[in-house]
């Protein structure tokens, strides 16, 4: 019997007096859908967990799906939306579900489709013309121009990146944004990420039409001054940089600039190493606990300014009045910080939360919460791998979850006013804290286990840095100024001492291993169930937390890691990671070494023992079986034969010519002395690799495995194989 029918009918509850339809019980996804319908939660909070789960799902694709698949997904939204609309209610939830899950994969197709703009095909070096829009800094402390509206010597407008940015070494001189600037460099495409499972910048460059990044020593001349209307915003951000800078010279003020404007082209490298490594560099970045600052500071004046006015608090709602202007306000300072992730939720959340007051409804809840996360990732869904929308919806979503109880606990007790706020203060960092830690870890390799000691410290005076920061702003037109950058210029300094100083605590940073890809959508999906769910089902919620948890604890690092340009190579040994040199690809090298959960620095990581060989020429390692070579110097590709003959794997950081030995395709070689050959041309296809052991050899799974618009592969490349050949 392959089925049995089922009876449909119609029930009146005697207690509610509702008419709902009964299904005879004909199978599990019947019973799953009815008990999901009658859970008492708000299911609308999944849709946004839904939309994640569509968004992930296909930036994991190996292969960019044919239009006619997205076609197929319009279709089948459509009709899960008329099943909402006039189906049998048991079904709504699982077709929203389903809805919620391709309209987050066609969100990603729509984003593509828009942001799709050239990267450069190959390095290039001479001279470029471009217009000012962007001034920071590189991790490197050196200064940074981004430029759009690029010319670049005999490429076509087909061919040229819409934006490149450029590092100055040298002194650095102040530029206008909204210049236009001729400087001769050296750019390539963006690098995709060090290892399979690590940060891809390349696919972060191309959602941000970055096409091209690169170098100069040369000087920068200013073709063209900028027009009147020339990245206007960009130029108000500059001058109200100036404008702190001058009046608080020092890390102080390129602090308190970098955090009202967003402006961090002036914050030295030490700086932004002390606030990482106390858990403050939240306070440097322009987030949502910036833009909730400058919002509560101007609607409170607003509408207790107006209070103080008794003919206009007796006919003004200024409450509403309030509401619309801190509007304006969230919006202005949302442009001029460059509407980051976290910024961008901020203004979302902030958008709701002002809306809610003009129509007298609650304002801050979860579900503000589900309604930014969805309008983010609808607009651009590639957010949802910024470890900027982990980190700010985690801490958001934990504050609104957990700081209503603890409020209630505290006035049950009666506590004292002040013993309450100081205790509300420490929960707030408490529960940010907690909420965050998993990402943060995941992300930058490492805890700050002092973290909440400097955010207890920090934090309150930070909300002195932005009050005062608005205060200076609107009094700056009356010469007013002064006292309020004193002010805000002492509260900064006070910061950047307490990050100096917990930084510099015994065991202030523990290194953190990667996780694997499944723990941190594991953590997020256990933690986002114990918050929603209600009763003790939401205990279910800690068995995905504790699996990645052990998933973490356990994970495996590849014990051969070989940079994009073949230059260097990590073998993974009993004093950690043995890197073949110091010097090269020294982004991969420390990238490596955080990854594995090791801070010594790469000069003394090529000092281990692992790689053998003369420093500067050939060097030999051995991983589980396989034996492999690292060819260097002049004449590298002559050796081949000589070192196939000896060795499984060889390296070969430059183009390889097959004519008098084996076969090539592709840049991988088989034949002769019956060795694996990765040379130039094949890395420009692969990216790096990462090696693990297998039976009979070593797999070396490539970055670049997929064929998708922002590798620049047209096929997806296959892991390589290198087998022990027995000699």
């Amino acid at each position: 019997m392959l089925g049995r029918r089922v009876e449909v009918g119609l029930v009146l509850d005697i207690s509610t007096g509702k008419v709902a339809p009964v299904f005879a019980p004909w199978g599990w996804p019947l019973r799953a859908a009815e008990a999901l319908a009658a859970a008492p939660v708000d299911l609308f909070l999944f849709l946004p967990i839904c939309t994640a789960f569509g968004i992930g799902g296909w930036f994991g694709l190996k292969h960019e799906p044919a239009l006619w698949v997205y076609g197929v997904m319009v279709l089948a939204v459509v009709a899960l939306i008329w099943v909402v609309w006039r189906g049998p209610w048991v079904w709504h939830a699982p077709a929203l579900a389903l809805g919620a899950v391709l309209v987050g994969v066609l969100a990603c197709a729509v984003r593509v489709w828009v942001v799709a703009s050239p990267m450069l095909a190959v390095p290039y070096y001479g001279p470029i013309q471009g217009r000012i829009i962007e001034i920071d800094r590189s991790q490197t402390d050196a200064m940074r121009l981004t430029l759009d509206r690029v010319v670049l010597l005999d490429l076509g407008p087909d061919q040229t990146p819409l934006t490149v940015r450029v590092s100055l070494k040298g002194a650095p001189r102040v530029y206008d944004p909204g210049a236009t600037v001729l400087v001769t460099a050296r750019i390539a495409a963006p690098e995709s990420a060090t290892e399979p499972t690590g940060f891809d910048f390349r696919r972060m460059a191309w959602f941000q039409q970055l096409g091209a990044v690169g170098y100069t020593a040369s000087p920068v001349v200013v073709w063209a001054e900028p027009g009147p209307y020339e990245a206007w915003i960009n130029r108000i951000r500059a001058s109200l940089s100036r404008a702190v800078t001058d009046a608080v010279p020092g890390d102080a003020g390129a602090f308190a600039s970098g955090a009202l404007t967003g402006d961090r082209s002036g914050i030295s490298a030490q700086v932004v190493a002390d606030l990482r490594n106390s858990s403050l560099a939240h306070l440097l970045a322009i987030s949502g606990m910036n833009m909730a600052f400058i919002v509560a500071f101007v609607f409170g004046m607003i509408r207790y300014g107006l209070a103080l006015v008794p003919v206009v608090a007796l006919r003004v709602e200024a409450k509403k009045v309030a509401a619309v202007l801190a509007f304006g306000v969230a919006g202005f300072y949302l442009a001029l910080s460059g509407a980051n992730v976290a910024t961008t939720r901020a203004f979302l959340m902030v958008t709701i939360m002002l809306g809610a007051v003009l129509l007298d409804r609650r304002a801050i809840t979860l579900r503000s919460v589900a309604l930014a996360a969805m309008a983010l990732m609808l607009w651009e869904p590639e957010s949802l791998l910024n470890p900027g929308f982990q980190l700010s919806f985690a801490a958001t979503v934990a504050l609104i979850a957990g700081f209503g109880p603890v409020e209630a606990w505290m006035k049950a007790r009666r506590w004292p006013r002040l013993a309450e706020a100081f205790g509300l203060l420490v929960a707030t960092s408490v529960l940010a804290g907690l909420a965050t830690t998993p990402f943060a870890a995941a992300t930058f390799n490492r805890t700050a286990p002092w973290g909440l000691v400097a955010n207890l410290m920090t934090v309150p005076v930070m909300s002195v840095v932005m009050g005062a920061g608005v205060v200076a702003l609107c009094l700056a037109p009356l010469g007013l100024a002064g006292p309020a950058l004193w002010v805000m210029g002492k509260a900064s300094a006070w910061i950047l001492w307490v990050a100096h100083w917990v930084s510099g605590w015994e065991g202030a940073v523990t290194p953190v291993a990667q996780p694997g890809p499944l723990v941190v959508p594991l953590i997020a999906l256990g933690g986002l169930w114990v918050v929603i769910w209600v009763g003790r089902a939401r205990l279910w919620g800690l068995v995905p937390v504790g699996l990645a948890l052990v998933m973490w604890a356990m994970v495996e690092r590849p014990v051969l890691l070989i940079s994009s340009d073949g230059v260097l190579a990590g073998v993974m040994g009993q004093e950690g990671r043995a890197l073949s040199t110091s010097r090269g690809a020294g982004f991969a090298a420390e990238s490596w070494l955080a990854n594995d959960g090791d801070l010594t620095p790469p000069k003394e990581a090529a000092l281990r023992a692992g790689v053998v060989g003369k420093k500067g020429g050939d060097r030999r390692f051995q991983v589980g079986a396989v034996t492999g070579v690292i060819l260097a110097g002049k004449g590298a590709a002559g050796r081949v034969a000589e070192a196939c003959a000896g060795a499984d794997l060889v390296i070969l950081p430059v183009d390889f010519g097959a004519a008098d030995f084996g076969a090539v395709d592709g840049g991988e070689a088989t034949g002769g002395g019956g060795c694996t050959l990765l040379d130039k041309a094949l890395f420009a296809h692969s990216g790096a690799l990462a090696g693990h052991v297998v039976k009979g050899g070593l797999v070396l799974v490539p970055v670049r495995a997929q064929a998708r618009p922002w590798t620049g592969n047209s096929v997806a490349v296959e892991d390589v194989f290198v087998p022990h050949v027995t000699r």
